[in-house]
């Protein structure tokens, strides 16, 4: 182990049993996990409280920002498009920033409809699981089930028992059930696994800080598995939700999917060392350093593009008569930053003749929007900065 690693507990070892199960006609063993909180209790060293420490400071930034930008929501609605993307990209599809904004708009997005209806079904589960949140609902097996409904309601999702666990083992990596990497819960036992995660998240029999309740509950969730499909995605939506029930954030702007996608590897060998020898402490740290890393991103990109608005705000000066009516669009461009003429007008109220008149102005004179499909009719836009500013890894 590397020195610099936080020590496992020395006594903890599985965090759970193999019971027999079988899976495909194959027997196979099954990992059923013991119930959060870890026993013995995390050990939080000097070193992993003060990473704990640097994420929540992090956070509190990203949270500031959100009552600080002028029109937080707009920012909120890309970001989580970004997320949405992000996530459905470790699930293998194919979809960019670009097609999911182009499908939204009932344009036609270059990649396969399957791949952005289901990263668009992703930005409606994140809203549903915020909404209920709001309204008071607590997160339980109801609004987790809510939620994969809304996540698999289209695309390559829909047969695959919507908004209901499993009903079949299943096991993940290998091609044979016995030669797998991990074979979760036995279908009989995922009320129960379920049952214990849902007193744990809310903080029976007693309350857990919410960062660590959150970092513990999504290895827990992808340990217990239990849909069909969809659980990367789950799991990873959990994080947000947590944090925004316990008002750590107030706006779902925390996002570790490019974080988790990038570091591969490292995560799940975490999640493995977690059940293999207890290692809590090592997923821990992994853990607060994306929230803390992830935190930080969208704080910076949160700022570009504020300085964005600022500066192509100030070069609409230049265009006399047209800058009132130009900065309207650029405001709607704010909103949506790949737009129809047709979209702008309603977001505008403005004239056909006087959209295409500064959106032309805007591309052949200002360079900051940039036609996308070619066409001489249905012209579609783009906010090529913005848009850049979004895709930065």
């Amino acid at each position: 182990m590397n020195p610099k690693e936080p020590m496992s507990h020395p006594n903890r070892g599985n965090t759970g049993k193999y019971v027999p199960s079988v899976a495909g006609g194959v027997t196979c063993k099954a990992f059923v996990p013991a119930p959060l909180p870890p026993n013995p209790p995390l050990h939080l060293d000097n070193k992993l409280q003060s990473r704990v420490n640097q994420a929540m400071l992090a956070l509190g930034r990203l949270d500031a920002i959100s009552t600080l930008l002028p029109d937080a929501h707009l920012f909120l609605y890309s970001y989580v498009r970004k997320e949405a993307v992000m996530s459905s990209q470790i699930e293998g599809t194919q979809s960019s920033i670009c097609d999911l904004m182009l499908y939204e708009m009932e344009g036609m997005p270059g990649v396969p409809m399957d791949d952005v209806q289901e990263v668009s079904c992703y930005v409606s589960a994140q809203d549903l699981g915020i909404q209920r949140i709001r309204e008071g609902h607590p997160i339980t097996f109801r609004l987790v089930t809510e939620i994969h409904q809304a996540l698999m309601t289209s695309g390559r999702g829909a047969n695959r028992c919507p908004g209901e666990f499993r009903k079949t083992q299943v096991w993940i990596g290998g091609h044979r059930p016995d030669e797998a990497t991990f074979v979760p819960p036995p279908v009989n036992q995922l009320a129960g696994c379920w049952a214990e995660l849902e007193r744990f998240i809310n903080d029976v029999p007693e309350a857990t800080d919410p960062l660590i309740k959150a970092a513990l509950t999504h290895v827990q969730f992808e340990t217990i598995h239990p849909f069909m499909d969809g659980n990367g995605r789950i799991g990873r939506l959990l994080i947000p939700l947590i944090l925004v029930e316990a008002k750590v954030i107030s706006e779902p702007l925390l996002y570790l999917s490019v974080f988790f996608k990038k570091h591969r590897q490292t995560y799940y060998e975490r999640l493995n060392q977690v059940r293999l020898t207890g290692d809590w402490e090592g997923w821990l740290l992994f853990f607060v350093d994306a929230v803390a890393a992830m935190a930080n991103q969208a704080l910076v990109i949160a700022q570009q593009l504020n300085e964005l608005r600022q500066n192509d705000r100030k070069r609409l000066n230049e265009l006399g008569r047209m800058t009132g009516s130009a900065n309207q669009i650029l405001d709607a461009l704010f909103e949506q930053p790949i737009a129809s003429i047709n979209k702008i007008i309603e977001l505008t109220g403005l004239t056909a003749a006087t959209v295409g008149k500064i959106l032309d102005t805007l591309e052949q004179q200002l360079s900051i929007v940039k036609e996308i499909t070619g066409q001489k009719r249905n012209r579609v836009f783009a906010y090529v900065a913005y848009i850049d500013i979004l895709n930065q890894d």
